[in-house]
């Protein structure tokens, strides 16, 4: 007997017909003889529509009545979960996050949890009962519902993996399993069998969706074995793994290929070159909270002045934009400010990388056979990443997807 938790997306629980196969194949794990704790997200479109209703009622809503309104989201696939499983004669409980123990902070709309209570949850496993978590969801010391962020459910998940020491933590999505790249982009992108957590961690961070960046860091801080699934059809999906844990003599060179188009490029021209101005450039957009990306500085001949550069998420572009016109460009004596939506950000991930040279060189001969300039360079241990026109993305993507290997048919039988 083990204990697995699985989490079901919003599209894996999106109606009722969805709901009913759920509670099958939790089912058949219960007659496997296995516990299973399942953690759901809302039904597809259902967070959408709560945050639109609030929007018609109040355009600045206070944070706290937002977990309120969005964590009712979960709370309704939960209870339809275990009234489905009911139905199936499989004795279930359906609870919120803060019934099942989850102490999160009081930072609403992006709580981190603290702790997780398990002694009420275990009681229920061991009486034979499938235990089913809205998730997303905690409670602060004071007893305010909070919610984790956009894609909380999966952390739900695999923080209830680690607290309660499961077997295995699924996550059960639209998708079979992870993949080189996305196959919309590139139809000769393959799943992968296994990852590292390195790797995922660097892949979520890239721009891939497949999992949530914080979920990801709590199966490899308390080493949680995470797979990802697909809840439409069978198969065995992508083991997350621990780097010393991979069986094979030699890591693959390149595991996948990131890309996202969700960033802006800001540039101050003609800045003095003097020691501090990267801290009074970036000061007062750390201040109001935006995430800086990627950043290059460059030296002018003469020594005197300096180009900087950096990439930020495009939501936040005009809010940084008038950061740097009107407090920062003042403060610095001068300087011009050219700004760029229109790019994209792409990068090769592998802990292959490690133990070979020469990736850099290839890839950026790959992007000039193709006519693709450079803009920006990010490398580290196990990543490169590069700053392209966003209209010649999907190109990138493809030509050095092939280039690395990593089609379909390069693969030996496949």
């Amino acid at each position: 007997m083990a204990l697995y938790v699985q989490k079901f997306g919003g599209t894996s629980v999106g109606s009722v017909e969805r709901i009913k196969a759920v509670a099958e194949k939790v089912k058949r794990f219960r007659d496997e003889g296995h516990q299973v704790v399942v953690v759901v997200s809302a039904m597809s479109g259902e967070t959408n529509r709560l945050i639109d209703l609030a929007s018609q009622i109040n355009d600045e809503p206070t944070p706290r009545e937002m977990d309120m309104l969005v964590s009712t989201g979960e709370q309704v696939t939960s209870s339809l979960l275990a009234m489905a499983l009911h139905k199936l004669e499989v004795a279930a409980t359906s609870y919120t996050g803060g019934q099942v123990g989850i102490q999160t902070d009081s930072a609403y709309t992006r709580a981190r949890i603290q702790r997780i209570e398990t002694d009420d949850i275990q009681a229920d496993l061991d009486d034979g009962q499938v235990v089913v978590v809205a998730g997303f969801q905690g409670v602060d010391d004071e007893g305010n519902i909070t919610t984790l962020g956009r894609g909380g459910s999966d952390t739900t998940g695999v923080a209830l993996a680690a607290a309660l020491k499961a077997d295995e933590c699924q996550i059960y999505t639209d998708v079979d399993g992870v993949y080189t790249t996305d196959p919309r982009v590139c139809s000769k992108a393959r799943r992968l069998s296994s990852i590292t957590v390195e790797e995922m961690l660097e892949l979520a961070s890239l721009g891939s969706k497949v999992l949530q960046i914080r979920a990801v860091e709590f199966a490899g801080k308390y080493n949680v074995p995470l797979r990802v699934l697909s809840s439409f059809e069978d198969g065995p999906g992508t083991l997350i793994v621990a780097e010393e844990e991979e069986a094979s003599m030699e890591e693959p060179l390149i595991s996948g290929i990131a890309f996202t188009s969700s960033e802006a490029k800001l540039t101050l021209l003609n800045t003095p070159d003097v020691p501090g101005v990267a801290s009074k450039i970036l000061g007062p957009i750390a201040d109001a909270n935006i995430e800086i990306d990627m950043i290059v500085q460059n030296v002018a001949p003469a020594g005197d002045y300096t180009d900087f550069t950096f990439t930020v998420a495009k939501s936040d572009f005009k809010q940084t934009h008038s950061i740097l016109q009107d407090q920062v460009i003042p403060a610095l004596g001068g300087g011009e400010l050219r700004g760029d939506e229109n790019i994209a950000k792409v990068s090769l991930v592998g802990v292959g990388m490690r133990s070979h040279a020469g990736v850099a060189s290839k890839m950026f001969r790959v992007l000039a056979e193709e006519n693709i300039n450079i803009r920006m360079v990010s490398t580290s241990e196990i990543k490169i990443s590069v700053v392209i026109d966003e209209k010649q993305m999907e190109l990138a993507v493809r030509a050095l997807h092939t280039a690395f290997g990593l089609d379909k048919d390069s693969i030996q039988g496949e």
